[in-house]
């Protein structure tokens, strides 16, 4: 078979790792992938290793390990876990491409000083969940199964006792009870790990159809006594609760949630605050030991009220866990399922040699927020 030509389009990546970061949006066996699509592969030295990939690995892969100044000067598309700082953007040069999640929907400014700097901009949050050829490209699908399965991991480690039953010659231990608020890719994740755990799960969401997701993983589908019959929003996610729906939907979790040694909370409306699930109140309520992690917390607030990100223990010693970057901590398989969505939005717009945009094609239409161009900037206006 004869070989493709010589690539003519640059992908770069740089080192992201921090604090709270673990991941890379490029692992060796994806650097394999995009040459069979006719791309070149940058990567930062040291960029993968807190996933357990070293230089090494990338240079036998294809790719060219470079410092970040290379990378930012030579590519011709810029991959990332998270969105670049605005310094970073001020360095790249004009008509790279930036692809990540770029925080569109609620940051206006941001998205605008991509254009400003002349940059073209996919934002992957807008990928257009329901085609079924963008399906390997879900960024929010992948990286909320992996954070799904950790929040049962981090949940069962903070916990004081087993989560399966256990017979003993010194007696029965009871399994652990589990209650998980929000039934979306994230909670389905955390009910089939803490099933397999061996905890009693429960779980509840708005949405009407996921009662019968629930209950296929062998979980319980918990009764609020409420009709939310129009829960199903756009794209697969819940939609937004009314004020006064939130506020029954509140009350009767609090009152429910008190019978739990376990609450794990992921419900999240991409580019609004999280709705809260659990109230001071509904915290107040749960015994002496019991442990919370709050997949939404964040700067906008989280799923509990009062929860932070990091770790806190109240006054009657129930145990928060605010933890938004859960799937750093499971960096190995989160960057190999990450790198893969980045790869196939980049193949998508690798057409005839060079990176282009047609904005007749949907996902093209949907994700390109910025650099689309005068003509679409004219009909825009």
């Amino acid at each position: 078979m004869a070989e493709k030509a010589e690539a003519t389009v640059v992908f770069g990546v740089l080192n992201e790792t921090s604090e709270h970061e673990s991941r890379v949006a490029l692992t060796p066996d994806i650097v394999t992938r995009l040459r069979k699509s006719g791309v070149t592969c940058l990567i930062e030295s040291g960029a993968g290793v807190a996933s357990h990939y070293v230089d090494e690995d990338y240079t036998k892969a294809g790719a060219q390990v470079v410092s970040a100044d290379d990378v930012i000067a030579r590519a011709d598309a810029l991959g990332f876990v998270d969105r670049p700082s605005n310094e970073l953007l001020a360095r790249v040069k004009q008509g790279t491409w930036i692809i990540g999640m770029l925080g569109s929907f609620t940051d206006a400014d941001y998205v605008a000083a991509i254009e400003k700097a002349g940059l073209v901009g996919v934002a992957m949050e807008k990928l257009p969940r329901q085609l079924s050829s963008a399906q390997s490209m879900d960024e929010m699908t992948s990286q909320n199964s992996v954070m799904g399965y950790k929040a049962a991991i981090v949940a069962a480690n903070a916990y004081g006792s087993f989560l399966p039953m256990m017979t003993t010659a010194a007696g029965t231990i009871r399994p652990a009870k589990v209650l998980i608020l929000g039934a979306g890719i994230a909670g389905l994740q955390a009910i089939g790990t803490a099933k397999r755990l061996g905890a009693v799960v429960t779980a509840y969401d708005v949405r009407p159809a996921s009662k019968g997701e629930v209950e296929s993983l062998g979980a319980k589908f918990l009764d609020l006594g409420l009709d939310f019959s129009k829960g199903q929003g756009e794209g697969g996610y819940a939609r937004a609760l009314s004020a006064e729906e939130q506020a029954q939907q509140q009350a009767a979790v609090d009152q429910k949630a008190a019978g739990f040694d376990i609450v794990i909370t992921t419900a999240k409306v991409p580019g609004r605050k999280p709705p809260v699930l659990l109230t001071k109140a509904g915290v107040a309520g749960l015994h002496r030991g019991a442990v919370i992690v709050d997949c939404a917390a964040s700067d906008l607030g989280g799923n509990v009220e009062g929860s932070s990100v990091g770790t806190q223990v109240t006054d009657n010693g129930v145990t928060i866990i605010g933890a938004p970057y859960l799937a750093s901590g499971v960096s190995t398989t989160a960057s190999n399922l990450l790198s893969r969505n980045v790869a196939d939005v980049l193949a998508h717009f690798v057409r005839d040699g060079k990176l282009a945009i047609d904005l007749n094609e949907e996902l093209d239409n949907a994700m390109v927020v910025a650099g689309r161009g005068e003509e679409a900037k004219k009909e825009e206006e």
